[in-house]
């Protein structure tokens, strides 16, 4: 019996693209199922059975894959620019699968962005109905007074609607420079919807950074960088979507309020500074190297680096799927396995205990001494007669006695 599906989710899950552009895809014709150009959103397929193409080459399924990536500034969030700007992919080296921005951030917008080629993993986190929450610090013109702010927590008026309230806190006030920092909350995903939310205000954005995308924080990573989601970043994030659709959470979590985001430790004071140049001598001369054969043994180690690091995140997202299905072993038998002896399986075990070392003190046999030998002198706690001038052996309380002469 085949197992039908919607194409776009079939493509989406392969990893062509988001669900949103895989329909693109259907209605302008570049998919076929079984030779048949489909051009229809409702129809539906086997992708087991079905032999499904875009522009005419097979579908195949990839190993799903995660991203983070800390978006610089004058960046398009986009695959591919045909204006020849700098776009996302160009700080993906190494990373063979074709993987896609989760939602965007616009040219001048710097931060947190998730990029993935699992379909049904983007629009999980992006679909209205799910209302992840996304944190922002917003540095804006001059300093807004609370009640601006309240505006703000109860939804501004748009050309495109009301907004769902945010949440909004002072992040830093700097009155010399008339700016003001701001942390923002919102709901939503709109067309540059914090930017015109302070417009709408008066307090125009000047600089904007997303720092969060759920509870996932963009911790310590540096402007440029990237690096694989571990299996439980992913698996919260498919919580939070859940949650925020009124589903039942599938993780239990244990947390009390928000997590803090990390921040690197402080040098420690009073360092020694003998064993910090110690360790420096040790290091081997780099500047004996040059220029050129630095960078290309740099662009190498980054490859080979990006490499291991999404084998070894691929590696644990497998392991990850495989352990959720072993953990399908029943309660009962958990407890029944977890479950102390009883009191009689115990006693029984002591008294078994108890018989082997009575057996094995009863095969000792102590030295008998001559009696011819031993008349009238005291024996040590071996059977044996002490010599004369000798101390006997321990007594009982564990230190020896001295013999008194006369």
């Amino acid at each position: 019996m085949k197992k039908l599906e919607r194409l776009q989710k079939i493509l989406a899950q392969a990893g062509i693209a988001s669900r949103r552009k895989c329909e693109e895809l259907i209605l302008t014709g570049q998919v076929e199922v079984n030779g048949v150009q489909v051009t229809t959103l409702g129809a539906k397929a086997d992708p087991n059975e079905d032999v499904i193409t875009v522009n005419g080459k097979p579908i195949e399924t990839e190993a799903k894959l995660y991203i983070m990536l800390n978006k610089p500034k004058g960046v398009i969030t986009s695959a591919s620019d045909p204006q020849g700007r700098k776009v996302v992919s160009d700080f993906l080296a190494g990373i063979k699968q074709r993987v896609y921005p989760i939602g965007r951030l616009d040219y001048d917008t710097e931060g947190l962005l998730l990029l993935t080629n699992d379909g049904e993993f983007a629009n999980l986190l992006t679909h209205p109905k799910h209302h992840v929450p996304k944190t922002y610090l917003a540095t804006v013109e001059k300093v807004p007074h609370g009640e601006k702010l309240d505006q703000l927590r109860k939804g501004v008026e748009l050309e495109d609607g009301m907004t769902a309230p945010a949440e909004v806190e002072y992040q830093d006030i700097e009155l010399d420079n008339k700016e003001a920092t701001i942390r923002i909350t919102i709901y939503e995903g709109r067309n540059r919807q914090v930017r015109r939310m302070f417009d709408a205000i008066g307090h125009p954005v000047l600089r904007l950074k997303r720092v969060k995308f759920g509870e996932l924080g963009l911790q310590n990573l540096k402007r440029g960088g990237w690096r694989p989601l571990t299996p439980k970043e992913v698996a919260e994030l498919r919580a939070e979507a859940a949650k925020a659709e009124g589903k039942e959470n599938p993780i239990a979590s244990n947390r009390n309020g928000k997590k803090p985001e990390w921040k690197p430790k402080p040098k420690p004071k009073g360092l020694n500074t003998a064993s910090t140049e110690a360790r420096e001598d040790r290091k081997p001369d780099r500047a004996k190297t040059s220029s050129s054969s630095s960078r290309s043994s740099n662009s190498r180690s980054r490859k080979s680096y990006a490499e291991a690091a999404i084998e070894k995140a691929i590696g644990s997202y497998e392991k990850n799927a495989s352990a959720g299905e072993g953990r399908k072993r029943s309660a009962p038998q958990q407890q029944a396995a977890s479950q102390p002896k009883s009191a009689r399986e115990r006693a029984a075990a002591q008294r078994e205990a108890a018989k082997a070392r009575q057996s094995a003190f009863s095969t000792r046999k102590p030295q008998q001494s001559d009696s011819g030998r031993s008349g009238g002198r005291s024996q040590d706690s071996r059977g044996q007669a002490p010599r004369s001038g000798q101390r006997p052996g321990p007594s009982s309380n564990g230190r020896p006695t001295r013999t008194r002469k006369g």
